[in-house]
């Protein structure tokens, strides 16, 4: 072998598989991702990796209609800084004409395309860099970084713009300590970060720095995770930043090039640390500010939210309620009812803690003794596993803003104490209120009424919106007792799983208790809405026994939540269809149509794993590829009913079950031929799943 040639890969390595899937084409993310597994990736397969997971893989040539007029008012800025680019990188003098061209056409073309004006603190020019070093041809330079602009740097990224007022609430909610030494010496995150967030690190790290975190930031798909890189990359500054005394500049100054102190060998840590706090911060935080990236046109209205004057990171209303259902790791909330004592006593969230926040200024001494009380009772709600314990405090007010002004004073005591994992929640009762109301489809008779408890009447009912108790004697034992009961459901549930699923094949028309509804129930046609999959609250069916059923579905089932989400494509996964039919641990393909409740069907696959089941949808314009429309554990199916008049076109109905009955959180429809076969394929695969689960 020459002399400084490059051996190949031994047989079986994994940069050899990667190769080989790379180079049969067809490959999706997924697939590199199983095989990459977080390691370093070789620089001669970087440009294939970067342009599956940027999904611009097959794209045409958009400069192709383009007369290539360079002749912006500000070209000649475009071009001097181009110039610069070019000086910067080791390019061979012959080639650098062309290059230079290259990128101003892609820079000029994006401009005019998007009508937006160029300056050059955009750090468009640090983007380009890691693209450059690919060297690639200009159909792809181009997608590549069109894509990168469109999902990965979030709108407004610019002096005082929302992305920057997000950041430092998720800093505050992490490290509240160092949040309010910044905000006490006014430095806010658009003074130091903006080219981190601009430039997604290229600005200041060197170009093996940047390709190895761009591998994986862009592995992730995730676009929220630069907050969290960000945010290590300043706890990591921690200690030095509280210790300094230098004036302000100094200190945005050490901040702002701290990134560049990166070596290769950070870079796993920086990730993992990474995930640590991601896995810590409430869902709401993406789900909530998902309009801050893509093309969706959601993010072209106003929001009418203001980041800058938010007290605290907001968590929805269904996420609490959600969160606390869940088994192992994951965000749990302490939910802190704030309201005056009547309106609590009226009805409240049965898991949640009393704090009369009136308390604060008409009787401090109380005050401080049920602030003791609430943080010896969610040790205490921790330490026992109880339903209502949760290392996150969630603090709840009423959802109007003239009332809520004592509870945002005891907000900002806990966040001055620098309590960390501090939230609000959004609307406040009002919206708990709202959201038990608009997830109840069937009507008020048949309401949530388990969630809310009330000691100044029945438990089971929830109070009007003006704070009125509806009548009725209490139970006599408060929510402690509920709270109690709720958790032994949950430890009971995995017992009765299989006895219940006994009743595999049964008719579904149990009659379900009517629980009293004392709220004011919108029209129908104000309560349709899309419900994503990911939502983990939906409509209990109390009083029904079967965890699972298979059955006809009456003529006019009212019992739906549309469960796909309205994203926006480009955020959607895309795969090889073939590639993930043939994978080892697919065990069932069925070609189908998803049915929409509008009525409108789109060509689909449903792939049956050993636990879970794949919606893959097929894209039109790009054939045998597929967006993974959706993704549903096995062992949340609860029943599977089909229409008396079309056997072929068949429900999924996905939730979990407690000692109150089911709850079902997703609904699916698809048209399949064969329906039989596939209902039965899908069975068997539930038993083995509710079998392996008992044993």
């Amino acid at each position: 072998m020459a002399e400084g040639e490059e051996a190949p890969p031994p047989p079986g390595s994994w940069i050899k598989d990667l190769a080989d899937a790379l180079e049969e084409g067809g490959c999706d993310l997924e697939t590199v991702r199983n095989i990459i597994q977080g390691r370093q990736l070789p620089a001669d397969l970087r440009a294939k990796v970067w342009k599956i997971a940027l999904n611009v893989v097959g794209k045409g040539d958009s400069l192709a209609s383009w007369d290539g007029s360079l002749d912006l008012p500000e070209q000649s800025i475009i071009h001097e800084d181009c110039q610069e680019l070019i000086d910067q990188l080791s390019v061979p003098e012959e080639e650098k004409s062309v290059l230079i061209l290259d990128i101003e056409s892609v820079i000029t073309f994006y401009c005019k395309s998007r009508n937006v004006k160029y300056s050059s603190c955009l750090g468009w020019i640090h983007l380009l860099k890691p693209l450059v070093h690919l060297h690639l041809p200009r159909s792809d330079l181009y997608n590549c970084f069109y894509a990168i602009m469109n999902k990965f740097i979030p709108r407004d990224c610019f002096m005082k713009g929302r992305p920057f007022h997000l950041f430092r609430l998720l800093l505050q909610y992490h490290e509240p300590e160092l949040c309010s030494f910044l905000d006490t010496k006014k430095m806010t995150p658009d003074s130091y970060a903006l080219n981190w967030l601009g430039s997604l690190f290229s600005y200041y790290c060197s170009a093996e720095v940047t390709q190895a975190i761009w591998d994986g930031y862009l592995q992730q798909a995730d676009p929220f995770f630069i907050y969290f890189l960000m945010l290590i990359i300043l706890v990591n500054a921690k200690d030095v930043i509280l210790a300094q005394e230098s004036d302000k500049e100094e200190m945005i100054k050490f901040l702002e090039t701290s990134p560049a102190n990166l070596d290769l060998e950070d870079i796993e840590d920086l990730f993992s640390l990474a995930q640590y706090y991601c896995s810590k911060t409430p869902a709401s935080f993406r789900k909530d500010n998902h309009s801050l990236f893509g093309s969706s046109l959601l993010g072209l209205k106003d929001d009418d939210t203001d980041l800058s004057q938010a007290l605290c990171l907001a968590v929805s209303v269904s996420e609490i309620l959600q969160a606390n259902q869940q088994q192992g790791e994951g965000v749990r909330f302490f939910v802190v009812d704030c309201r005056p004592a009547e309106q609590y006593n009226a009805g409240h969230l049965s898991t949640a803690f009393h704090l009369d926040s009136d308390l604060m200024l008409q009787n401090p001494s109380e005050f401080a003794q049920s602030v003791k009380s609430l943080l010896e009772a969610q040790k205490q709600s921790i330490e026992s596993g109880s339903i209502a314990g949760g290392e996150h405090l969630c603090f709840m007010g009423s959802g109007r803003e003239e009332e809520d002004m004592y509870m945002n004073m005891v907000l900002a005591h806990f966040l001055q104490k620098n309590k960390e994992y501090v939230s609000i929640a959004k609307g406040g009762f009002m919206a708990l209120q709202q959201h038990l109301a608009d997830i109840n489809v069937e009507g008020p008779e048949n309401g949530y009424g388990h969630w809310i408890a009330s000691t100044s009447g029945s438990r089971n009912s929830i109070s009007s919106v003006d704070g009125d108790s509806p009548n009725g004697s209490g139970d006599g034992k408060g929510v402690k007792s509920l709270v109690n009961k709720m958790t032994v459901a949950l430890k009971t549930k995995s017992v009765n799983v299989k006895e219940k699923v006994i009743s595999f094949i049964e008719n579904t028309s149990t009659p379900v208790d009517r629980i009293p509804f004392n709220i004011s129930w919108p029209d129908r046609a104000s309560m349709e809405r899309h419900v994503s999959s990911s939502d983990r609250v939906g409509k209990p069916y109390r009083g029904v026994k079967p965890v699972f059923s298979i059955g006809d579905e009456e003529e006019y089932d009212t019992d739906e939540i549309d469960s796909s989400s309205m994203s926006d494509d480009d955020r959607k996964e895309v795969v090889n269809i073939q590639t993930w039919i043939n994978k080892p641990d697919v065990k069932y393909n069925f070609p189908c149509n998803e049915v929409k409740e509008n009525g409108h069907m789109f060509p689909s696959h449903l792939l049956v794993t050993a636990t879970h089941m794949y919606c893959l949808r097929e894209i039109p314009s790009r054939k045998g590829l597929a967006y993974i429309q959706s993704r549903q554990a096995l062992n949340s199916v609860v029943k599977i009913t089909s229409k008396k008049k079309h056997p072929e076109l068949i429900t999924f109905k996905y939730g979990n079950s407690n000692t109150s009955g089911i709850e079902i959180l997703a609904v699916e429809r698809y048209l399949i031929p064969n329906a039989g076969d596939a209902t039965k394929a899908i069975k068997q695969q539930i038993m083995k799943v509710l079998d392996a689960l008992e044993s």
